[in-house]
């Protein structure tokens, strides 16, 4: 292919070959030393270029050898790229050879493959349906309370929950957000927040359940289990008129202990169902950092309930006794 006399100080650039850099390039998105969604969209303009007029622009990733070139002096663009770090290289064009270059160094951030047309529930965490019950299944007790609160905050108002235990019992807090009997594929996806006071948790349990045409309801069960160090998933290891949930292992790590506190955590679980209910439990994505799950169990319970979604945010102390204060912010669910 030969390269237009105008582009060729890019493409030496790109081909490895130094090339001169001139300000005159304004990135709108994505800023410097971000991580960023592929795709994403880049947003740039330069109206001179070494005191020319700019008539074109381009952009390329890393040292390709192709950039995308487009006409004028403002350059929008949706970007694909693979998981990783990478350079976004910025060129604009002027008159008599003026060439600009912008690098932007950014990380293409891995996360679930969620289709256009998906049905999306956010802001759950806002919803006015929460309620707090002690779960039965852990070893001790506990009690928790749930306040919405502007600060800390991700997207503008968190649900702030203060849990107190003893002996590592665990406070399940869920809410109902509507009903959907025949999605079959679903992705949690939301912002947790921890105290100082992480030190208290063993284990941080997030679910969804759905109450099937059948009337069963299927269990998505995950949660970051301290005592294990694995990232676990339910299974009903009986019959839906006989259930017997268990916790399982997977091999992918996870330990709500080595999370930093005062920061926000993205997570966003992926999984889908089949007729019958059995749940192909597909990867967990922490910060970004995709854990593989890979496992498909039956996860259907004859538990009586009419038509709901519901999902449960669920915090389990360590040790004999302590409180914990957790976050949560810009709970969404996706359904297809």
């Amino acid at each position: 292919m030969k390269i237009p006399r105008k582009y060729a100080v890019a493409v030496c650039l790109l081909a490895g070959v130094a090339a001169p850099a001139f300000a005159g390039i304004t990135v709108n998105s994505p800023a410097n030393n971000t991580g960023v969604n592929s795709p994403f969209t880049l947003s740039a303009n330069a109206a001179k270029c070494s005191s020319r007029t700019v008539t074109s622009m381009g952009y390329a990733l890393d040292s390709s050898s192709s950039p995308t070139i487009v006409t004028g002096n403002v350059l929008e663009a949706a970007v694909n790229a693979p998981a990783g770090p990478h350079t976004l290289i910025v060129m604009a064009w002027g008159a008599k050879g003026a060439t600009c270059v912008s690098d932007v160094a950014i990380t293409v951030i891995a996360a679930p493959n969620i289709p256009q047309d998906a049905i999306s529930v956010s802001s759950l965490q806002t919803l006015g349906s929460w309620q707090a019950a002690d779960d039965a299944g852990t070893t001790g007790t506990a009690t928790g309370t749930m306040t919405l609160t502007p600060s800390p905050s991700y997207g503008g108002e968190a649900l702030e929950f203060q849990t107190q235990f003893t002996n590592g019992g665990g406070e399940r807090y869920f809410a109902t957000f509507g009903d959907d009997t025949n999605a079959m594929n679903f992705v949690w996806d939301g912002w947790v927040y921890l105290t100082r006071s992480a030190s208290n948790i063993a284990n941080i349990e997030m679910d969804m359940n759905q109450v099937m045409e059948n009337g069963q309801t299927v269990i998505y069960g995950v949660q970051c289990d301290g005592y294990s160090n694995t990232w676990d998933y339910t299974i009903n290891a009986g019959t839906p008129q006989n259930p017997v949930d268990e916790w399982v292992h997977s091999s992918a790590s996870c330990n709500v202990g080595t999370w930093s506190v005062k920061k926000w955590h993205h997570v966003q679980i992926a999984y889908s169902r089949d007729d019958s209910g059995n749940v192909n439990y597909q990867s967990v994505w922490l910060d970004g950092v995709q854990s593989p799950l890979n496992a498909t169990v039956p996860s259907a319970f004859a538990l009586g309930w009419g038509p709901v979604l519901l999902t449960n945010f669920q915090v389990d102390g360590l040790g004999t006794s302590g409180s914990s204060t957790v976050y949560l912010d810009d709970l969404t669910v996706y359904r297809w």
